[in-house]
């Protein structure tokens, strides 16, 4: 695990306790160390535990406040936007989106009367990951926050299950397999 200087917690915060999902609060004071800061969140390793941190919360870890991209201003078609913000997705324990890792499987867009439904099928590296239910609370919410969409739906599938040759050549570059 990548590790750098430790960084002293500047005010109570919450975060996301990996791979169990359980939501703590980081108590000022307490010692952490970053991992990585990806898709507007830092993943950080604290008192022998991974855990997530919101970049909302990036000046309670003495780092920058991570700003979310902003729905409003994405340009293109409404599958366009839907992806990019897909690719905003972080697992918290691998340093790749979850479209480079192959972790969506289907992204399907439909017009009703008042604007478009969204219908994504995805999946985890592993069935047992904890982060399951985090990752697609995420899809869900940055999908959501597109202005046109109206209904989220986010089934988490396993057949077929994950398999590494479903990852990108980025992923396979970011993580060394290439």
């Amino acid at each position: 695990m990548f590790k750098q200087d430790t960084i002293e917690v500047q005010r109570d915060c919450e975060a996301t306790l990996i791979p169990s999902g359980a939501s703590v609060i980081l108590q000022k004071g307490s010692l952490v160390y970053i991992t990585q800061a990806l898709g507007n969140s830092y993943t950080i390793y604290v008192n022998g535990n991974l855990a997530r941190v919101a970049g909302k919360d990036g000046d309670a870890l003495n780092r920058i406040i991570m700003e979310d991209v902003n729905p409003s201003e994405l340009v293109g078609t409404v599958q366009e936007k839907v992806w990019e913000l897909l690719r905003t997705c972080f697992d918290p324990e691998i340093p790749v989106n979850v479209v480079d890792l192959g972790l969506v499987y289907e992204c399907n867009i439909s017009s009703v009367e008042k604007g478009e439904c969204v219908s994504i099928k995805m999946t985890l590296t592993a069935p047992g990951c904890g982060m399951g239910p985090v990752l697609v609370a995420d899809v869900e919410q940055k999908v959501r926050a597109l202005p046109e969409v109206v209904d989220v739906k986010v089934d988490l599938v396993f057949d077929p299950p994950w398999e590494r040759s479903m990852m990108s050549d980025v992923a396979k570059l970011q993580l060394g397999m290439l």
